[in-house]
C-alpha cells in the first residue's frame, strides 16, 4: 500500500474537523481519525499510530483546560491508570492483520457512534456522588488500557460516559479524567508500539499531526465558551455510525 494516498489534503481537512469537534467536548478524537483514515484504507500501522500522536496532542490541550479550571479529581483518576498505562504499552507492542484490527474498530466506532448519538452527556451535576470500588476501577482500567493500544485510541470515549453515568462524578469532572487518561494511554500506547517496531507515521501522520493540533485549539476554546455539547456529540455520534456501518454492511 503506498505510503501518501490520493487525497492526502482532503484528509488532512477531515481530521481538522474531527480535532476540532472532539476538542469541544473534551475528547481527543482517535475513533474520528481512525474512522477517516478507515474511509481511505490507510494501514493499520500508520492510521493507529498517526491517532495515537493526535490524541496525545489534542487531548492534552482539553486536559490542560481542565485541570486549570479546576475540574481534575486524581482520586477519581489515579486507579484507572495504575492498570490502564501498563495495559496499553502491552496492546501496542502486539501485532494485529489487518482483518482483526478492521473488525476491532469498526466495532469501537458503531459502539462509540450509538454512546455519542444516545447518550450526550449533560452538563449537570450528578444528583448523587457514588465512590466507585477500587477493584473495579483497576479492572476497567486494565481493559480500556489494552483496547487502547491495540486499536490505537486513547480509551476516553469509553470512561466519560462510564463516569457520568454511574454517578461517579459530573460531566466537566469526567471529562477532566478522560482527557488525562487519553494522553498517558496514548503515549503508553506509542511507547509500546515503538518497542515492537510498530510504530509508523508516515509522510500522511506527518501532514495530519500540526493539523490536527491547530483544530483541536480552536475546538477547545470555541467549545468551552460557544459550542453546545450536546448537539456536537450527537453529530459525531452520526457520523461515526456512517463509517462503522459503511464496513459492516460491506461485508
Amino acid at each position: 500500500m503506498i505510503d501518501i494516498p490520493p487525497h492526502p489534503w482532503l484528509i488532512a481537512g477531515l481530521a481538522f474537523c474531527v480535532a476540532f469537534l472532539y476538542s469541544s467536548v473534551g475528547f481527543g478524537g482517535a475513533s474520528g481519525y481512525l474512522a477517516v483514515m478507515s474511509l481511505f484504507n490507510i494501514t493499520a500501522r500508520v492510521a493507529s499510530t498517526t491517532a495515537l500522536v493526535l490524541n496525545v496532542c489534542v487531548a492534552g490541550v482539553a486536559f490542560a483546560n481542565y485541570y486549570r479550571h479546576g475540574y481534575l479529581r486524581w482520586r477519581l483518576l489515579w486507579p484507572f491508570l495504575i492498570t490502564s498505562i501498563p495495559a496499553a504499552f502491552v496492546g501496542g507492542a502486539l501485532p494485529v492483520k489487518q482483518l482483526t484490527y478492521q473488525m476491532l474498530l469498526n466495532g469501537i466506532l458503531l459502539f462509540a457512534g450509538l454512546r455519542l448519538l444516545l447518550l450526550a452527556q449533560p452538563q449537570v451535576e450528578p444528583e448523587v456522588e457514588v465512590r466507585p470500588p477500587l477493584w473495579l476501577m483497576l479492572f476497567i482500567g486494565l481493559v480500556l488500557g489494552l483496547i487502547s493500544g491495540i486499536v490505537g485510541i486513547g480509551g476516553g470515549i469509553f470512561l466519560s460516559p462510564l463516569i457520568v453515568l454511574a454517578r461517579w462524578g459530573n460531566a466537566k469532572q469526567a471529562a477532566a479524567c478522560a482527557a488525562g487518561f487519553i494522553v498517558l494511554n496514548s503515549v503508553s500506547g506509542l511507547v509500546g508500539r515503538a518497542s515492537g517496531g510498530m510504530l509508523d507515521l508516515g509522510s500522511l501522520g506527518v501532514i495530519l499531526i500540526p493539523i490536527g493540533f491547530i483544530g483541536g485549539l480552536l475546538g477547545s476554546y470555541l467549545g468551552a465558551h460557544y459550542l453546545g455539547g450536546r448537539g456536537v456529540q450527537r453529530l459525531l455520534g452520526i457520523i461515526l455510525l456512517i463509517v462503522a456501518l459503511r464496513f459492516w454492511l460491506g461485508r
